[in-house]
């Protein structure tokens, strides 16, 4: 199929065939070209081409993520010259309409969405479709506003930290340690304040367990499920990895006898797949929770892949009231005298 403009812009979207129409190359006025695939032809091909390759395949658990700011930037620097940039992978259907959708988002990043960047590609050329996989990539990247390096971006490393735990679970084996992320060894971003925080304790020892940052949110995903119980009460808190799970996620490193209710792979050496979270606190050690790096389903239903998660029958979940943004921020703490309002009624707490 030949090569087709994506309409208000100088980009064509092509497969490997449309390099040999030389005729139709010139017509466009093509001055750079983006090779978006594993194999390419040879270097004659694209003599009095500025030329740029990319090697992945089509499969959905490629990264081209990682390559979307140099894909954009050679894009761009083809544009500026005045020419015409033609991004072609084997068929031009997946990888190349993806690198071009990245483009798209990265112009409008707030005006486009994946899917609506990939209804304008195949006004031009209808069949565009890629892989769901760099669909995923797509919207991370969206997610993450679109920057010019996303290889530092806490998003992006987040993501291929799930990669590696995936790949591991697939072989029936726990992650290595070098390659989980434990949230709180990163640097954080900068975060909106909302007047409130979430904090969790042991509500044993009183130990400060986890804080709104290391939360995973799983409720906004319940409309995607026909199989979610909206009347059910999720039993646990799900985290992203913290420090102080060390000894119970590999317990090999902390101590030589495993730990109790651990269940392992196939290999003796190997960390559990699953197991108990017990508190940090030496003079505590309660069970506070359980683990299972394959996932686990949540009492709403919903699956958490990984699953790391604090029981609420074992923990206390606390609102704390961020004092820049005054009492009210939060009425369900209770306030001392000098601090209540004729709101504040309940014995000096809000509506809980």
């Amino acid at each position: 199929m030949a090569m087709n403009q994506i309409k208000g812009h100088n980009i064509y979207v092509g497969g490997i065939f449309c390099l040999k129409n030389k005729a139709a190359m010139s017509r466009a006025d093509i001055s750079h070209v983006l090779s978006v695939l594993r194999l390419n032809p040879s270097e004659e091909t694209f003599e009095g081409y500025e030329h740029y390759s990319i090697g992945v395949d089509d499969t959905d658990d490629d990264n081209l993520l990682e390559h979307f700011p140099a894909a954009i930037k050679f894009i761009q620097a083809g544009l500026d010259t005045g020419g015409g940039v033609l991004v072609h992978c084997a068929m031009g259907k997946s990888r190349s309409a993806t690198i071009c959708i990245a483009y798209l988002l990265h112009r409008q990043p707030g005006a486009l969405t994946p899917q609506s960047a990939l209804a304008l590609v195949r006004e031009t050329r209808p069949l565009c479709e890629p892989n769901d996989g760099f669909m995923e990539q797509l919207e991370l990247y969206r997610e993450m506003g679109c920057p010019d390096d996303v290889t530092e971006h806490p998003l992006y490393q987040r993501w291929l930290y799930r990669r590696d735990v995936e790949e591991s679970v697939a072989c029936g084996r726990a992650p290595e340690l070098k390659s989980v992320r434990f949230e709180d060894e990163q640097p954080m971003r900068s975060q909106e304040s909302t007047g409130q925080t979430v904090e969790i304790k042991c509500r044993k020892c009183r130990r400060k367990l986890a804080t709104t940052p290391f939360i995973i949110p799983h409720e906004q995903e319940k409309q995607n499920s026909a199989k979610i119980n909206p009347s059910a009460d999720c039993a646990h808190v799900f985290l992203h990895p913290l420090t102080w799970m060390r000894p119970s996620l590999f317990p090999s490193e902390d101590a030589s006898e495993p730990a109790a209710g651990a269940t392992y792979g196939a290999h003796t050496d190997d960390a559990p797949l699953s197991g108990r979270l017990t508190c940090p606190n030496p003079g505590c050690g309660a069970n506070i929770g359980k683990f299972a790096w394959q996932g686990m389903q949540c009492s709403c239903n919903h699956w958490v892949v990984p699953a790391i998660g604090l029981a609420k029958a074992r923990v206390d979940i606390a609102n704390k009231v961020n004092v820049a943004q005054g009492p009210r921020a939060n009425p369900a703490i209770r306030l001392p005298p000098s601090m209540r309002t004729p709101e504040s009624n309940d014995n000096g707490r809000g509506n809980l």
